[in-house]
């Protein structure tokens, strides 16, 4: 199958019904997400520390279990874990939404599906990401990647849009069920997947413990750099999911179609940056994840101030670019240096970094929020992600790059070089 070079990894069956079954199914995800965050702000009275609770909920299981889930996608068989974990989450989405439409729901039901649903989603996620590599294999792996958060992101453009037309027309029930229906697609996409054509290891290793993981990260320092910057900015930066509702309800005054206007405009930032990253061949180097970090902080700080709805979108869709950029660059730098028999447990980590760190930084962004404003909490997180990113630029600078590895192949930390 011929495709152009930027689609280069569409030209392999398997990873096709992967990405066919994740669009339909991620697209329903953030109708969802829209659904539940316009449900928690109206039965909490536009609290955003309520809206924080939602979503340390939903992210405390991956700080608690995300590293025993890269452990189990070592060694057992992604496919198989993917089919169960994406059954699960429709089995909840299914209970959510039903008691939505026939019972009162409380808070307390939407904290309990999203402790629920994120422990499926600790182990999720790092077997997710990490089967990537072995559907369409090393040399097609950035590609892939880059074409993960095109769907993604497209997704986030697509969702939100239709998730504020249906909510003010039909409610936040029949958004939810559409969600629970939409799993069905991802799973029949893995079931139709072709085990025989997987990159897999040579021997999946028999223990697979965690600290093995840990210590050959901590073997590959220039493995360091790019997870250090995605904690600050998981932290701090990345917690749209609350800042946006409380933005388009307290500062905007605006109805639900709006606030998916605002994550539209930020998804869409997001999916031309994953278009850009999509030609990419080989790993990104140490500058570029810390020059898209500073970019991503500066926008962020900047759209804390806008004064108009429209203003506000415009910045968010450069905030979602810088974003997404510098999301793809430390993920890459990450994958494309791990080893395929620790890519699960390393792709762990990075996903506790990544996601576990949202608990704590839902929290605090909800209470600066609620008692100083969204717009002082969004310019502060900005700031401080662009601090820390700065702060690292001499040193990546500085840094030469390491010597070539004894062992030749393109897995073997050092294997790859800093261009």
């Amino acid at each position: 199958m011929a495709l152009p070079r930027t689609l280069a990894s569409l030209s392999v069956r398997n990873f096709r019904l992967f990405v066919l079954g994740q669009l339909l199914s991620v697209t329903c995800t953030w109708m969802m997400v829209i659904a539940q965050d316009w449900l928690v702000l109206d039965l909490s009275g536009n609290s955003g520390t309520a809206l924080g609770v939602v979503t340390a909920m939903q992210f405390t299981p991956v700080l608690l279990f995300t590293l025993y889930g890269g452990r189990l996608a070592d060694r057992h068989s992604k496919r198989r874990i993917l089919i169960l974990a994406n059954a699960a989450s429709g089995l909840l989405a299914l209970a959510l939404g039903t008691w939505v439409l026939v019972g009162e729901v409380r808070l307390w039901h939407i904290w309990l599906f999203a402790l629920a649903l994120g422990t499926v989603n600790s182990v999720e996620a790092p077997t997710r990401i990490s089967f990537v590599s072995e559907m369409v294999g090393s040399e097609l792996l950035p590609n892939a990647s880059a074409m993960s958060a095109a769907y993604f992101n497209l997704a986030r453009v697509v969702g939100p849009a239709i998730a504020g037309f249906l909510i003010a027309r039909l409610d936040v029930g029949p958004v939810m069920l559409l969600n629970a229906l939409s799993y069905v697609a991802t799973v029949v996409g893995l079931s139709m997947i072709r085990p025989a054509e997987l990159h897999l290891p040579a021997a999946r290793p028999t223990k697979a413990r965690v600290v093995d993981g840990l210590r050959y990260v901590r073997r590959c320092p220039d493995l360091i750099l790019p997870l250090a910057l995605v904690g600050v900015a998981g932290l701090i930066g990345f917690n749209f999911q609350l800042t946006l509702p409380l933005l388009a309800k307290t500062e905007f005054h605006t109805d639900p179609a709006a606030f998916g206007l605002l994550s539209s405009a930020l998804a869409a930032g997001s999916l031309l940056a994953a278009f850009a990253t999509m030609a990419r061949r080989g790993r990104p180097t140490a500058l570029v994840v810390t020059c898209s970090a500073i970019a991503f902080g500066a926008a962020e700080a900047v759209t804390g101030l806008a004064p108009t709805l429209p203003v506000a979108c415009l910045l968010l869709t450069l905030t979602g670019f810088a974003m997404m950029y510098f999301a793809q660059a430390s993920n890459h730098r990450v994958q494309l240096g791990s080893d395929p028999l620790y890519r699960g447990r390393v792709m762990s980590l990075y996903t506790l970094i990544f996601q576990g760190t949202t608990p704590l930084g839902a929290l605090l962004t909800g209470w600066l929020a609620e008692h100083h404003g969204v717009r002082p909490t969004l310019t502060t997180a900005g700031l401080l992600t662009l601090t820390t990113a700065t702060l690292t630029l001499r040193p990546t600078l500085r840094r030469p790059p390491p010597p070539p590895s004894p062992d030749h192949s393109p897995y073997a930390p050092g294997a790859w070089q800093d261009r």
